[in-house]
Formats: C-alpha cells, structure tokens, sequence
C-alpha cells in the first residue's frame, strides 16, 4: 500500500514488483542483485527503465506532504 501511494502509477503490489525486478535482471540468480546487475539490467529493459523511473517519481510523495 505504502509503495502504490508513494508512486501512484502501478497496480503491482511491493511484492509483485519486486519479484519481477529479479526475474528480469538477477542473471546469476542468486536472489540478490549486484549494484551492477541492477544498473545494466535497467540500462538493457526498456519497459524496466520506465517502470524503475514511475516507481520512482518523488513528485507524489512531495503532494503527501504538502497536503498533510
């Protein structure tokens, strides 16, 4: 709930997003990812690139605060 009121973009839960991160960029899969996986698992999915960015968009939380 926290992550869809903070990004306001995705239907995924926290869970689900997640779990698709590692699918798409743990090439080891070790169930962890490297600051290297990460960015050139980003770098390399363009649909991952702009649901990283959504997921990411601060402008939501900065409405949360201002609106109290």
């Amino acid at each position: 709930q926290a992550v869809q009121s903070i990004n306001g973009h995705s239907n995924m839960s926290a869970e689900e997003f997640t779990n698709m991160v590692f699918q798409k960029i743990d090439v080891n899969n070790d169930g962890e990812l490297t600051l290297e996986e990460f960015i050139n698992g980003v770098e390399g999915d363009e649909d991952l690139m702009e649901l990283i960015t959504k997921n990411f968009d601060l402008s939501n939380v900065l409405k949360v605060i201002q609106n109290g």
